[in-house]
């Protein structure tokens, strides 16, 4: 009973802790994407998804990031920090078959920018498929 008392306790720890950096970053002005029509996108969220395309991230997430080998980042990116997401894809977790991206320069210059795509796919702003510039 005590255990299952201590992991509801941390459950509850964890969601707050994300609803504090969501709302933290609300207050801070800060957006990470923006869509339109649901498939055009801003030009850092478009980099992110053409870093995700170079580095083939479909293998293991699935051509729509709801998982195949890899897990669903479309459930993950909903509990993952910004930070927990980038020290996941530039360290990896090889004990879960998660291959470490921190070599990439690709990826290295647009971690920011992968997250925020995905985090716009995890929100269902961003439809699945291919995206283009909303400059055009």
């Amino acid at each position: 009973m005590r255990l299952r008392i201590t992991a509801v306790a941390a459950v509850i720890a964890g969601l707050a802790g994300l609803l504090a950096s969501q709302v933290q970053a609300q207050a801070d002005g800060a957006k990470l994407y923006t869509v339109v029509d649901g498939n055009k996108v801003d030009a850092n969220t478009l980099k992110g998804w053409r870093t995700w395309r170079a580095m083939a991230c479909e293998r293991c997430h699935g051509a729509n990031q709801e998982g195949m080998v890899g897990p669903s980042l479309i459930d993950s990116l909903k509990v993952l920090s910004k930070d927990q997401f980038k020290e996941t894809v530039l360290n990896g977790r090889v004990d879960k078959g998660m291959p470490n991206f921190g070599g990439s320069e690709q990826v290295k210059q647009n971690i920011d920018n992968l997250y925020a795509y995905l985090k716009g796919r995890s929100d269902g702003a961003i439809k699945p498929g291919r995206v283009e510039s909303m400059e055009k």
